[in-house]
């Protein structure tokens, strides 16, 4: 790696999913500007994102909050050591809008271009709130799109304990807030009506995997929901909104709690994180808060607004990437099923 002396300050750029973001980060930890055009209201009309709507208004929108992001740091490009951009995983529409603009910035200004892997990204989330946190720990990285249990040995290193099977976290608080008439987004509408219910009321199942301890699979806990809610119709009982969204978080939250545990307990490591954007959800925060401290080990997690899709995480995993000399050349191309620790 480069001298730990030298400032380094990064463009950086985010487009994989609906969040059209651009942020300047300084040694990856300081966050000068965190700037997200978010398409939610849009999305929220179809029920869920729309790849080609997603990737039409990432064209509006990314030279816009490109500037906004340096005017906001109160910086210029000439000022940049390094533009990073997410290259993978995502919708591949969507990753191609950043990609091209951010390969065409670093042509224009000679500026250096750096892909950052979009996990990577939520993990290294947790460094810039976290100043004192550093590898090795184990870290849980739940989302739309991927469950993850991680350790995370160095900066940019990475062993994957676990993984979902088939339905991520995410993937089933949305199939399940749209079942029970909430709408997407699911995970902040479920988090929020569950306050209101009782989460002992219905007994969801909570799926292990017989031949791995660390991997996660939630479909089957979806069917039973459904299962549930048809039951209930056929038998004329009145189903309770609240309750049912309350037990099914609680479903998810206890598996995903055992398993973190485990995976703290079994690596005999001190520190365990969170990351994601169903990180931000209040009724796993609180049950990971409680496990940890019974344990001893120190908890770290974002703070909501750096658990969903940002920029300023990509800023911070591409400054690692950047210490340890990686560079991109202009062929970097989007890869919407990049697995974590992959290169290409």
């Amino acid at each position: 790696m480069s001298s730990t002396d030298e400032s380094v300050t990064i463009l950086a750029i985010e487009t994989s999913c609906d969040e059209t973001a651009a942020a300047v980060v300084v040694n990856g930890r300081e966050v000068l500007s965190n700037v997200i055009s978010s398409q939610i209201d849009l999305h929220t009309l179809y029920g869920g994102v729309v790849p080609e709507i997603a990737s039409r208004k990432h064209i509006e929108k990314i030279n816009q909050v490109m500037e906004e992001a340096l005017k906001t740091a109160d910086r210029t490009l000439a000022d940049m050591d390094a533009i990073a951009v997410t290259y993978g995983p995502g919708l591949v529409g969507a990753l191609l809008v950043g990609v091209s603009a951010a390969k065409a910035v670093s042509f224009a200004s000679g500026i250096p271009l750096i892909g950052v892997h979009h996990i990577e990204g939520h993990i290294s989330a947790n460094y810039i709130e976290n100043k004192d946190l550093e590898p090795p720990f184990v870290c849980l990285v739940v989302s739309g799109g991927h469950s993850h249990l991680v350790v995370v040995k160095e900066y940019g290193e990475y062993e994957i304990l676990g993984r979902t099977r088939d339905d991520a976290a995410g993937e089933a608080f949305d199939k399940v807030a749209r079942a029970i008439g909430l709408g997407y987004p699911g995970g902040p509408k479920i988090d929020r009506v569950s306050k209101v219910g009782n989460p002992e009321a219905i007994a969801f199942p909570r799926a292990k995997v017989g031949d791995s301890p660390y991997d996660f699979s939630f479909s089957g806990l979806k069917s039973a929901v459904l299962n549930y809610l048809n039951s209930c119709e056929m038998k004329g009982v009145e189903i309770c909104q609240a309750d049912v969204a309350a037990s099914f978080q609680k479903a998810v939250v206890d598996v995903l709690v055992e398993h973190s545990m485990y995976a703290v307990s079994e690596c005999g490591m001190k520190k365990f994180a969170i990351a994601g954007g169903v990180a931000s959800n209040t009724a796993l925060r609180s049950a990971l808060q409680a496990a940890c401290d019974k344990r001893g080990i120190a908890f770290y997690h974002p703070s909501p607004i750096l658990c969903t899709d940002n920029a300023a995480m990509i800023g911070a995993a591409g400054y690692y990437e950047y210490r340890k000399g990686v560079r991109h050349g202009y062929d970097l191309n989007a890869v919407p099923g990049l697995r974590l620790g992959e290169s290409r």
